[in-house]
């Protein structure tokens, strides 16, 4: 989108707005406040002009000319009345870990799954690395696979899973989602496709798209309670565990995707872990096609129920697997990397050196203590992130009865189906109750999962009480007004994922 929006391309972003369940300037900005809160106008982008939009729309001046008003007291609209606003975040100085966006005072914040930092560990990793640092000062600096130290780390990590791996098969990154970009434009893009669990991770589904790639969502199918004993990650059912894998077989041979991308590690959004059964299959599949599968574990070490699965790549040279410190540490270290088969890390490596020359050197040396001592902060996060998930599925269950919750056996979220397709609209009227909310459709393609929202167990138990009451006052606002929800739906065609 360029750096102005037209009126025409603006009235389609906007969809069936005005029904008359609120006067018109405020319903209209609320649509344009959910439309800038989930990417779908850009921060900077300039508005039209009051006039221009309110000719296009066919509504009064004073309409357009109040809403962007209450845009400008709210934060999301800069600049003075009469000039083209430009779209922003109210105080952006407060940064969240997403791309741009930053969550207001007094605002708790479900819209990302992330942890703080396991303080002391982190802070003793960085002071053990300026003690390394002197030794590499005479050098360049520029190291595009990553420092000899880390790669080893994560390399004996592999082969101490059971995953044979030299450092020759890791290359360094900034992070899961740098390491993401480098795969995707090095095995994809130019329109070819790339299959993708439905619902996936959204800042994976934006990159598929920016890339130039083509996606091939295959449905995850809906929840299933495991029978009395069973654990689904060991189980001989092939529908068991939460994919649907003859749909993935299926579209690998008819689509011929160039890759796959999968978490199915404590899968994001829905906390799911695939069987070592369906791994087996699913790999044996993409090296009958073709298809590259790229297998996300950043989720993996967060196993709050001690299921037991071999990782993906044990079970073929082919995967190629991603991984990071972000959540099982810290997402400030912006740490990730890349295993894969030498001669794919070197095309990797040639990749990366058109986007950046290599990672700042501090970081990778605490990164590499840290990796060293993989296991020193697990327990306490383990045992913290166990007792988040049941007060969080507690409260849900008692105060929005009417939500069916996915129990997650690991990661940091939970998936819950509302009883109405309001998600759009909650997190539209979220922030007028102290909460901020990541909309179920940024988990999708085509506009799906209005009827999800995806809710982490991130933060501490009082505030996550805190949350579900807002939650569930916002949900009673719009139970007692059905046209505020229709109205705030998004509109299928302006469906982009944050």
């Amino acid at each position: 989108m360029p750096g102005s929006l037209n009126p025409t391309a603006m009235v389609r972003l906007l969809g069936p707005w005005n029904t008359g369940a609120a006067p018109a300037y405020r319903e209209l900005a609320d649509v344009v406040r959910l439309l800038v809160m989930d990417g779908r106008i850009p921060l900077d982008v300039a508005l039209p002009s009051e006039r221009a939009l309110a000719v296009t729309l066919g509504v009064s001046r004073t309409t357009v000319t109040a809403a962007y008003a209450s845009l400008r007291e709210q934060g999301f609209l800069s600049g003075g009345q009469g000039s083209r606003g430009r779209t922003s975040i109210p105080h952006r100085t407060v940064p969240v870990g997403g791309p741009g966006l930053a969550v207001p005072d007094g605002i708790l914040d479900l819209a990302y799954a992330s942890l703080p930092a396991t303080g002391e560990v982190v802070h003793r990793a960085f002071a053990d690395a300026l003690v390394d640092l002197p030794a590499l000062l005479p050098s360049f600096g520029y190291d595009a696979v990553g420092l000899p130290p880390l790669r080893e780390a994560i390399a004996d990590r592999y082969t101490a899973a059971g995953i044979p791996t030299t450092a020759a098969q890791i290359l360094v990154t900034s992070g899961a989602q740098h390491a993401l970009n480098i795969i995707l434009k090095t095995l994809a893009g130019r329109q070819q496709k790339v299959l993708v669990e439905h619902p996936s991770y959204p800042n994976a589904l934006d990159a598929i798209r920016a890339s130039g790639s083509r996606t091939v969502p295959v449905p995850m199918p809906p929840a299933a309670e495991p029978t009395s004993g069973e654990d689904p990650a060991s189980g001989e059912d092939p529908a068991s565990g939460g994919w649907d894998i003859e749909g993935m077989v299926a579209a690998m041979r008819h689509q011929r995707p160039a890759m796959a991308y999968l978490v199915p590690d404590f899968h994001n959004p829905t906390g799911r872990i695939m069987s070592n059964l369906q791994r087996r299959r699913l790999v044996r599949e993409a090296v009958g096609t073709g298809t590259v599968l790229v297998v996300d574990e950043t989720l993996r070490e967060l196993n709050l129920d001690a299921v037991a699965t071999s990782p993906l790549a044990g079970f073929s040279s082919a995967v190629v697997t991603i991984g990071s410190l972000s959540k099982s540490h810290w997402a400030g270290l912006r740490t990730g990397w890349i295993r894969a088969e030498e001669d794919l890390i070197s095309r990797f490596v040639q990749t990366r050196t058109t986007m950046d020359l290599g990672g700042p050197v501090v970081e990778q040396l605490a990164a590499a203590r840290l990796v060293r001592a993989f296991t020193e902060p697990l327990d306490a996060r383990l045992e913290e992130l166990r007792r988040n998930r049941e007060t969080l599925l507690g409260l849900l269950a008692e105060h929005l009865p009417d939500w069916r919750v996915e129990r997650p056996r690991g990661g940091l979220t939970a998936w819950c189906r509302l009883p109405t397709a309001s998600s759009t609209a909650l997190t539209v009227v979220a922030p007028d109750f102290g909460l901020r909310l990541a909309a179920g459709p940024r988990f999708g393609v085509g506009g799906a999962f209005e009827h999800f929202m995806r809710v982490p167990y991130t933060l501490a138990p009082p505030q996550l009480e805190s949350a579900v009451l807002a939650l569930r006052d916002a949900q009673a606002r719009l139970d007692a007004s059905p046209q505020l929800r229709r109205t705030l739906k998004a509109p299928k065609e302006a469906a982009a994922v944050a």
